[in-house]
């Protein structure tokens, strides 16, 4: 992890010397030298963290390193905070500032200085211990192999679980099939995926259908030509040949010619166990013929982009989901109480018991490890004190090490920059559902992203985020109709070794009240979660090395404005749905502050001391009783997400539901790099002005009239980077008119109107690329569903109160619509699918269409009737619902 904290350091290095006006020349000298040597140092810290044991001096070397890169940072922030306050001052006080400020500059330039030279007395110390690592530390890397190669061999009897699993698998294996299929067995580290292929292929009825059978166990570091040699070898020996015995000799090409020669005239069966790396496919892939017998190769693998990769061969996936409830329950039992005759809990260590399981999230690896250590412990007190002690337990009880170690594999393979973005994530609460917009927006807030040519921030942070869900290092908790993530969670256990790791390389702390906190580790702390408190903060405002302060807990807090300039280094201040009415003037003192979420909060005004967080770049005051920006907010010249609304108050049949976006009292066209604006009440000239802000990505505009129609278009006309665009109309008796716009945006993804129509917008059907729609309240008399039909990409609508007519038809098109929402429409009678119309559909919801009699003919429906006592009958192909009906499912 230190070479983590050396890359983080060399990036904000660059960063400064492209600040190269603002730097003193001591200090750009000395700033230059430290990167030489840190990059210099990197591959040897790198070699240094692989050996799984390391020497006392190593260890030494690499906490010192680590350490020296956080006073870095540290010393760079401080000083562009000091750069910035004379920056951003008056020309009064610029002179007044001007002499401290020298001497802060001339405080910042020695200390660097001095940290270059410890920084070479850290090599010359390196180089004097040189090779001096501990031998024989590979027998403890072959540790986490055991559990894999045991599963090859566990008794049926021992397996829970994975029975519709094993059923699909073993339909792929035997299917009749000629092609040469590859199948790709997907899932986070422990959760069965060898385990299953063992239970299914691994047997002797199995292994009948192939003339030859070959299973590799894959290393991250794995030597291609041994790779192939394994594979010759196993080959032969599961077809009774005799292995060659110059194949220790062979070259990678002559290995490669061998194999195919050995199996072009064979139906074989090839297991790869534990794939990290879409690049061993390539290495391999010429070696296995496509001989049309029916030959099957399996992956195992922790990252789905390996899973989904298949190089033009017929593939299939198979992701392992956890346990269901029960079955971790039984496979714990067999383990924890295999001495009981029916190896069942006993009554009173039950809730305990319920609890362990609970942590494990259906993970099998944990629940066995668990099981094992709890077998030993009878009464009520010692399993309170392992549940009470989890976090210890699993970095302490070697009977857990196996499986610390083996969810550590995938933390240690993640490319440098993603390792700081997952341990950021660990500083949310248990099971806490993590929007991605925010998790980014933090990210980038905190220097994790690394600049990418041609690419945004917020892009390569989503690129991030989707690499970890990938890997399944973040659990997916729900997605949107185009399936892109709308928030994930942690798995416990991950997050359990995730603290830990937080809190051994000074990356952060959480204080949730399970483990006293020493004041020490608070004032040194980089990052601070809390999660229970006595509602006063004043006290944190001693942590001068606090770049991320996050707050979980809904009861009072205040900030004490004294406090907040000693946070010089504060970069991200999260405090949603936090119960703080009040923000202090002292919050313009966080002069780095680049992130702050008020979301959910009470507060009703931002002070005006906000205009000198010039480097802010998100501000998020949604849902709060913010009613107006102070003009100050003009001088954020960096703001990139400015988000804010409230929910409006729908009308007495609840038809009509608005939203109340902010009034701005400014040129809003001042903040030029603004991407994402949510929503700004359409007042003056403002919608005008956004037709100059061609940076916009996200765009939600509320209180619209009949009257804006035409610089409303004009100005849309003028974003064509735009992406996501909602309009509102407050007014009922308003309508809101879209004909003048000519060609919407070329980007437009989500598009939601809120407000009556006169007609169907003309350009709808030239929105290629939309995977959205949203019409609330347009009291359409033409059904809009023709216009919309033949778009290629649209995977939800959702439509409420749009149409006042009797009947929906759908007649065709709507390829890859997954989620249709009807609610409110009055007079519909009848809804008609016509065959061949949403062939992916997978969700229907209906609510509060009370004349409609029946859902439409031809699916299979699964029905759920509210709390008033609605239900559905069979009727031939359809089902009647009764008026109350609201939520209907569709499945394929």
């Amino acid at each position: 992890m230190a070479s983590v904290a050396v890359d983080h350091v060399i990036g904000t290095i660059m960063s400064a010397l492209q600040e190269e006006a603002t730097l003193l020349v001591g200090i750009k000298d000395e700033l230059e030298e430290i990167s030489k040597e840190l990059v210099s140092m990197r591959s040897f810290l790198q070699d240094a963290e692989r050996n799984k044991v390391m020497s006392k001096g190593e260890e030494t070397w690499v906490a010192e390193v680590r350490d020296t890169a956080h006073q870095i940072e540290d010393l760079i922030d401080e000083y562009m905070y000091y750069m910035y306050r004379k920056q951003y001052s008056t020309v009064a006080h610029r002179i007044f500032l001007t002499p401290k400020s020298l001497l802060e500059k001339r405080r910042i330039a020695s200390k660097l200085q001095q940290i270059n030279k410890n920084i070479i007395g850290m090599d010359e110390r390196r180089k004097r211990f040189g090779n001096d690592h501990v031998e024989g530390s590979n027998a403890h890397c072959d540790l986490t192999l055991y559990p894999r190669d045991s599963a090859v061999f566990m008794k049926e009897d021992d397996v829970v679980g994975f029975v519709d699993e094993s059923r699909l698998l073993k339909t792929w294996l035997i299917d009749g099939e000629k092609h040469l299929t590859l199948i790709s067995v997907v899932g986070m580290g422990g959760s069965g995926k060898t385990t299953l292929v063992a239970k299914t292929c691994n047997n002797e009825t199995a292994k009948s259908y192939f003339d030859c059978y070959a299973w590799v166990t894959v290393s991250q570091t794995y030597a291609r030509d041994d790779l192939l040699r394994k594979l010759i070898k196993e080959c032969h020996e599961s077809g009774k040949a005799r292995v060659p015995n110059d194949l220790g000799t062979k070259d990678f090409k002559d290995l490669v010619e061998y194999l195919i020669g050995y199996l072009k005239h064979k139906k074989y069966l090839v297991i790869l166990d534990d794939v990290w790396d879409i690049s061993l496919w390539e290495n391999i892939k010429a070696s296995l013929p496509n001989n049309e017998f029916g030959s099957r190769i399996i992956f195992t693998t922790r990252n789905e982009d390996v899973g989904s990769f298949s190089s033009n061969v017929r593939s299939h996936m198979l992701t392992i989901k956890p346990l269901k409830n029960e079955e971790a329950w039984d496979l714990f039992c067999k383990k924890a109480f295999f001495s009981n005759p029916d190896k069942s809990c006993p009554e009173e260590l039950k809730p305990l018991a319920l609890e362990l399981v609970g942590k494990c999230d259906g993970l099998p690896l944990a629940i066995v490890a668990l099981g094992g250590v709890m077998s030993s412990k009878k009464s009520t007190s010692e399993w309170s004190s392992v549940w009470d002690n989890l976090n210890w337990q699993l970095n302490s009880n070697p009977r857990l090490e196996i499986v610390k170690s083996i969810l550590l594999l995938s933390f240690n393979y993640l490319p440098s920059p993603l390792k700081y973005c997952f341990l950021y994530c660990c500083l949310f609460p248990e099971d806490y559902k993590i929007r991605r917009q925010r998790l980014i927006r933090l990210w980038i807030a905190e220097g994790f992203i690394q600049n990418v040519d041609r690419t945004t921030p917020n892009e390569v942070a989503e690129s991030y985020f989707m690499e970890l869900t990938l890997r399944s290092m973040l659990q997916v908790g729900s997605r949107n109709a185009c399936g892109r993530p709308r928030a994930c969670q942690m798995h416990d256990l991950l997050r359990e070794i995730g603290i830990s790791m937080l809190e051994r390389e000074k990356f952060g702390v959480v204080y949730d009240g399970k483990i006293k906190i020493k004041e020490c580790q608070l004032h040194q702390a980089r990052r601070l979660s809390i999660q229970t408190t006595n509602g006063d903060l004043q006290s944190y405002g001693n942590m001068r090395r606090l770049r991320s302060l996050l707050v979980f807990v809904d009861s009072s807090v205040s900030f004490s404005s004294t406090s907040l300039p000693n946070l010089k280094l504060m970069r991200s201040l999260d405090l949603e749905n936090v119960a703080i009415n009040i923000l202090p003037e002292g919050l313009g003192t966080l002069l780095n502050l680049r992130y702050l979420n008020l979301r959910g909060t009470q507060v009703q005004k931002l002070p005006k001391s906000i205009g000198k967080l010039r480097n802010l770049e998100s501000l998020d005051i949604t849902n709060t009783k913010v009613k107006e920006l102070p003009s100050e907010v003009a001088e954020l010249q960096n703001l990139y997400h400015l988000i804010m609304w409230s929910k409006g108050i729908a009308n007495n049949l609840g038809d009509f539901l608005y939203l109340n976006g902010l009034q701005v009292p400014f040129k809003i066209s001042k903040l030029k790099k603004l991407q994402v604006l949510y929503y700004i009440e359409a007042k003056g000239d403002i919608i005008r002005q956004l037709g100059s802000m061609t940076q916009l990505r996200r765009m939600g505009i509320s209180n619209l009239r009949e009257a804006d129609e035409h610089d409303l278009c004009s100005s849309i006309l003028n974003l064509k980077l735009i992406r996501t665009l909602r309009l509102y109309v407050n007014n009922e008796a308003e309508f809101l008119r879209m004909d003048a716009l000519e060609t919407p945006p070329p980007q437009l993804q989500k598009l939601g109107l809120h407000g009556k129509l006169e007609r169907v917008p003309h350009w709808f059907c030239s929105l290629q690329n939309l995977t959205s729609l949203g019409l609330l309240g347009s009291s359409l008399e033409e059904d809009q569903l023709p216009h919309v039909a033949a778009l290629p990409n649209l995977g939800r609508v959702t439509l409420i109160n749009s149409f006042v007519g009797e009947n929906l038809h759908f007649y065709s098109g709507f390829a890859k619509l997954k989620e249709l929402y009807l609610f409110k429409f009055r007079q519909l009678k009848g809804i008609i699918i016509e065959k061949g119309a949403m062939p992916d559909i997978q969700k229907l919801w209906i609510d509060s269409c009370f004349a409609l009699d029946a859902v439409p003919r031809g699916r299979v429906l699964f029905l759920n009737s509210d709390s008033s006592g609605g239900n559905g009958s069979r009727d031939g192909e359809s089902f009647v619902l009764s008026q109350y009906l609201q939520v209907c499912h569709f499945f394929k």
